[in-house]
């Protein structure tokens, strides 16, 4: 359902979700934190044969992080990772794992639009991956927040799910969603994908971004693209009616190896970086 509120009447509706969804999640089997502590990487095969053999020293910025695994999976790496996410709740639990784990990373409590704000410097590697930008109303802006932290020379790498996977409605396995973008679209929140036993309620809002809009925002920031990938799977059981196709690998119901799941994205910022 479209609806016609202000983007801030929309981010900070999300907020509240998002903020009541750490309990669960840290408490999950999906995101399992005690195997985590114990040494388990969250980072899954796609951006890490992306991505892995080049982040050792260098300085990386995670958008979008939550609660920070997949930041502190990088710090493991040997990267300087800062990660920056809108949920205070989680951006505590993303410090206190950096404590118990005794790993250095840096956490930025703020909207992503706001970041120039929050933080300063450039990064030799910004990056964010899965269920991220359709929480996002303007992907020039968020492009624009992108061109900004990265280095000249600078790597941008994202894996996220891809616009198609978006137009199905998990639950009816019907075509719903357009896959332009149509403006704001609305769910009601019961559970969480971690967490289906979980209790939430209110209202969700989101976006579709074809894949027009999200490497042209980038390109505009001075970006060339350097890498694309699509994939027929998602490596998280996230949504309802998946099924298991592979190890990490999951599909739609009755759209198995139909429609492209995942996507990748490496791009590289013009100029002349530092080693």
């Amino acid at each position: 359902m479209n609806m016609e509120y202000t983007n801030d009447f929309y981010i900070q509706e999300n907020l509240k979700h998002w903020n009541d969804r750490v309990k669960y999640h840290e408490k999950s089997e999906f995101y399992d934190i005690e195997r985590f502590k114990k040494g388990k990487t969250s980072l899954q095969s796609i951006e890490l044969e992306g991505l892995g053999n080049e982040v050792d020293g260098k300085s990386i910025l995670h958008l979008q992080c939550h609660f920070g695994q997949d930041t502190l999976s990088w710090a493991r790496m040997g990267a300087e990772v800062t990660g920056a996410d809108f949920s205070s709740k989680a951006i505590d639990l993303a410090c206190k794992l950096n404590d118990d784990l005794g790993l250095d990373a840096k956490f930025v409590c703020c909207n992503i639009y706001d970041l120039k704000e929050h933080l300063e410097g450039q990064f030799d590697i910004v990056f964010t991956s899965y269920g991220t930008i359709g929480w996002l109303p303007d992907l020039e802006a968020w492009a624009d927040i992108v061109g900004h932290f990265l280095k000249p020379g600078g790597t941008f790498y994202m894996a996220e799910f891809h616009p198609t996977y978006y137009m199905v409605d998990f639950d009816s396995l019907k075509l719903t969603y357009p896959y332009f973008n149509r403006g704001v679209f609305s769910e009601p929140v019961e559970n969480t994908y971690a967490d289906l036993n979980a209790k939430l309620d209110g209202t969700e809002y989101f976006w579709q971004h074809p894949m027009s809009d999200i490497i042209g925002s980038l390109i505009g920031q001075e970006l060339d693209l350097q890498e694309f990938k699509e994939f027929d799977f998602a490596p998280y059981n996230c949504f309802p009616n998946m099924v298991e196709v592979g190890e990490r690998q999951y599909q739609i119901k009755d759209f198995e190896g139909k429609l492209p799941l995942v996507f990748s994205l490496k791009m590289k910022k013009k100029g002349k970086g530092t080693s």
